[in-house]
């Protein structure tokens, strides 16, 4: 059978690349193309090749006459499908990404290209009917400013680049599907990023009533493969011109792409869980970047990240004056939890709550208005202690931390392994007794149903999220994130717990614990009309002053500035290297060893650590549980972070050349340090 087969007469090499993950063979291949094949084996389509003695997926990179191999070449096995899934614009962007996370293109194209779906694929393309432009009213963005300017600039096809700072209250769906309208009326392709499916939801709702809604494409993980996959196809096919999309949807090949946007970028669900670890908001930058084509990153409150964009001089500003902020936003008090007067009033003891907290609760309950109560945990008593001597509860099995998972359970349960524990015992003191650590979602709503009789209790969080509540009274218990809209606002919101997200020893914990509670206090109707947030917090905490005050941007300020101090990201890149400690500082000496104009580390690196994970921490795939883990981290400035990314990327491929490599996991600017 290979003896019959004939070259193409025309370019008959095709140069690809294989879907392995092994870092050293993350490079092109050549392989011969026959002439049956030659009219579907086109740049950008998936084939299968033989490789080392079995058959691999890979996409065509290009089609050449001559070859550089001094060998015999392969023939392509076949050509899966003659679509060019494989944009010229997502292999430039798979590049990019794989080089600035020092990973390989072939788990980057993993995460751009979603797996075809043979039946979808065959099916004709619906013709969507002939664009009609809708009017659209850009006004509403006249109370930030620049905001008319930035509008402007999106018609007219300009590349402009801001960080949007909504104001409370805003319908910012409504305000990104502007933008997006605005640019697909120019001719261009718009793409929005969001958190999750809720906010999806709620954009593709504002976005089919300025974009005709066979041209607007919403991709989400929780399509099921056909629906995604069509759905796609839609975009590369050129039909669908307004993407809007979880984490991944930040590869979709929009054609013509003219404006990307990404809200509320200090989302954990941004950040991509596979390696190679790329940030959403990273990606779309590069895109924009890449591309010369306008950027929007949106959100209540502001990461340090965005900040840093807007200090560079890449973006601009959409902020409003100080006097429309105070008038959008709810009045904030903080309430130290140290003053509760509880003897004097029953109903704050059985709530955990200040008096003044309690009496605004009230006040709203009274006026007809739903009342939001957030709670940092979910659960019932997520964290116990013993009463005696305060020592953490821990599981026997595997040290995790013990759970109460409600009122009725008869033991305790390990958060880590799932094991009951029904006979709890201090392994300090002794003692049986234990005491709440944390008081979760579930018991806070009890404890608040007993404060409030005859009062409807609802709990939002984890599986049981509750979209939308009406104008009804009523108190909304909700994690962060899990908040309901309430139908013209809350009357007010008790931030509970504050400790819980203050206290946590994470690099982020100020600036996430923020954008939690300004997501909260959003939802609030602002002063004017009542509206109130209490948060049980030192006032004296910047944070809290933040919140009190309404300045994210301050906030982030002052955040930037203080990791500068210290050299922390965004001031610096930096690199966190997982793994057994012979495979980590193995890693390290293969790139130190290499001068930096021959791809090994900068001069100017730093290396810290290293630091033994603790057992429940998230470990390299493919490592025993029982491993012990450490982490290293390299420091660089952020003028050398492609060269740091280069040296490590170089050296995971020498010592993955060796295969005597254990599992090492590279995160660069990864979203937690510890």
């Amino acid at each position: 059978m290979t003896g019959t087969r004939q070259r193409a007469e025309h370019e008959p090499i095709a140069r690809v690349l294989p879907m392995l993950t092994v870092p050293h063979l993350d490079r092109e291949f050549d392989y011969l193309v026959s002439s049956e094949q030659s009219d579907n084996a086109q740049p950008g389509v998936r084939v299968r090749v033989r490789f080392h003695g079995r058959l691999v997926d890979a996409f065509i990179l290009e089609r050449r006459s001559d070859t550089d191999h001094v060998g015999k070449l392969g023939w392509l096995d076949r050509v899966v499908s003659a679509e060019p899934v494989l944009t010229p614009e997502i292999r430039r962007l798979a590049d990019a990404v794989a080089a600035r996370y020092a990973g390989t293109r072939a788990d980057v194209l993993r995460l751009a290209i979603p797996p075809r779906h043979a039946r979808v694929e065959k099916q004709d393309p619906t013709q969507p009917a002939l664009f009609g432009a809708r009017p659209v009213d850009p006004a509403a963005w006249n109370v930030y400013g620049r905001g008319e300017q930035f509008v402007a600039a999106l018609a007219a096809g300009r590349a402009a680049r801001a960080v949007w700072q909504a104001l409370p209250g805003e319908s910012w769906p409504d305000r990104l599907a502007e933008a997006a309208a605005i640019t697909v009326n120019s001719g261009r392709g718009a793409l929005l990023i969001v958190p999750d499916q809720r906010d999806i939801d709620a954009v593709h709702a504002a976005a089919v009533r300025l974009v005709d809604e066979d041209r607007v494409v919403a991709l989400s993980a929780g399509l099921g493969p056909a629906q995604r996959y069509r759905r796609w196809l839609s975009v590369l096919r050129g039909s669908a011109r307004l993407v809007v999309g979880t984490r991944s949807a930040v590869f979709a090949p929009v054609a013509d792409l003219g404006l990307v946007m990404v809200w509320d970028d200090g989302d954990d669900t941004l950040a991509e869980p596979r390696a190679p670890y790329p940030h959403t908001r990273e990606v779309a930058m590069l895109r924009a970047h890449q591309l010369r084509c306008a950027a929007l990153i949106g959100g209540y409150a502001r990461t340090s990240e965005a900040h840093a964009l807007v200090r560079s001089g890449w973006a601009h500003d959409l902020v409003a004056l100080r006097p429309v902020v105070r008038a959008a936003s709810p009045r904030v008090i903080a309430l130290d939890d140290s003053g509760f007067e509880q003897e004097r009033d029953p109903a704050a003891r059985t709530a955990r709550l200040p008096s003044m907290a309690l009496q605004a609760a009230r006040r709203a309950l009274e006026s007809g208005s739903p009342v939001l109560v957030q709670v940092p945990r979910r659960g019932y008593l997520p964290a116990l202690a013993c009463a005696r001597c305060r020592t953490i509860a821990r599981c026997r099995n595997c040290t995790g931390p013990l759970s109460l998972p409600d009122r009725d359970a008869a033991g305790a349960v390990c958060r880590w392994c799932g094991r009951a524990d029904p006979a709890l015992r201090c392994a300090r003191c002794g003692s049986d007794t234990v005491r709440a650590v944390v008081v979760g979602a579930r018991r806070t709503a009890e404890e608040l149903g007993r404060a409030f009789p005859g009062t409807t209790v609802i709990t939002s969080g984890g599986d049981a999220m509750v979209a939308q509540v009406p104008s009804h009274p009523a108190v909304v218990v909700a994690t962060p994130g899990a908040e309901p809209v309430a139908l013209g606002g809350y009357g007010a919101a008790l931030l509970l717990d504050s400790w819980a997200l203050l206290g946590r020893q994470d690099l982020r914990a100020a600036e996430d614990t923020l954008r939690r509670w300004m997501a909260a206090g959003a939802l609030v109707r602002n002063r004017a009309d009542g509206g109130v947030v209490a948060v049980v917090a030192d006032s004296v905490i910047p944070t809290v002053q933040a919140l009190v005050r309404w300045n994210p941007v301050g906030h982030a300020e002052a955040e930037l500035n203080s990791r500068t101090e210290v050299g922390l990201p965004p001031a610096v890149h930096m690199a966190a290297i997982d793994g057994v400690p012979e495979a980590v500082h193995a890693l390290l000496d293969t790139a130190a060893g290499a001068p930096p104009d021959r791809g090994g580390l900068p001069d100017a690196a730093e290396q810290l650590g290293p630091v033994i994970l603790p057992i429940g921490a998230r470990r390299p795939p493919g490592l025993p549980s029982d491993s012990t883990v450490i982490r290293m981290l390299v420091r660089a400035p952020r003028e050398t972070g492609l060269a740091l990314s280069s040296a490590l990327r170089r050296a995971t491929a020498v010592l993955s050349a060796r295969h005597d490599q254990q599992p090492v996991r590279i995160q660069i600017d990864p979203l937690h340090i510890g």
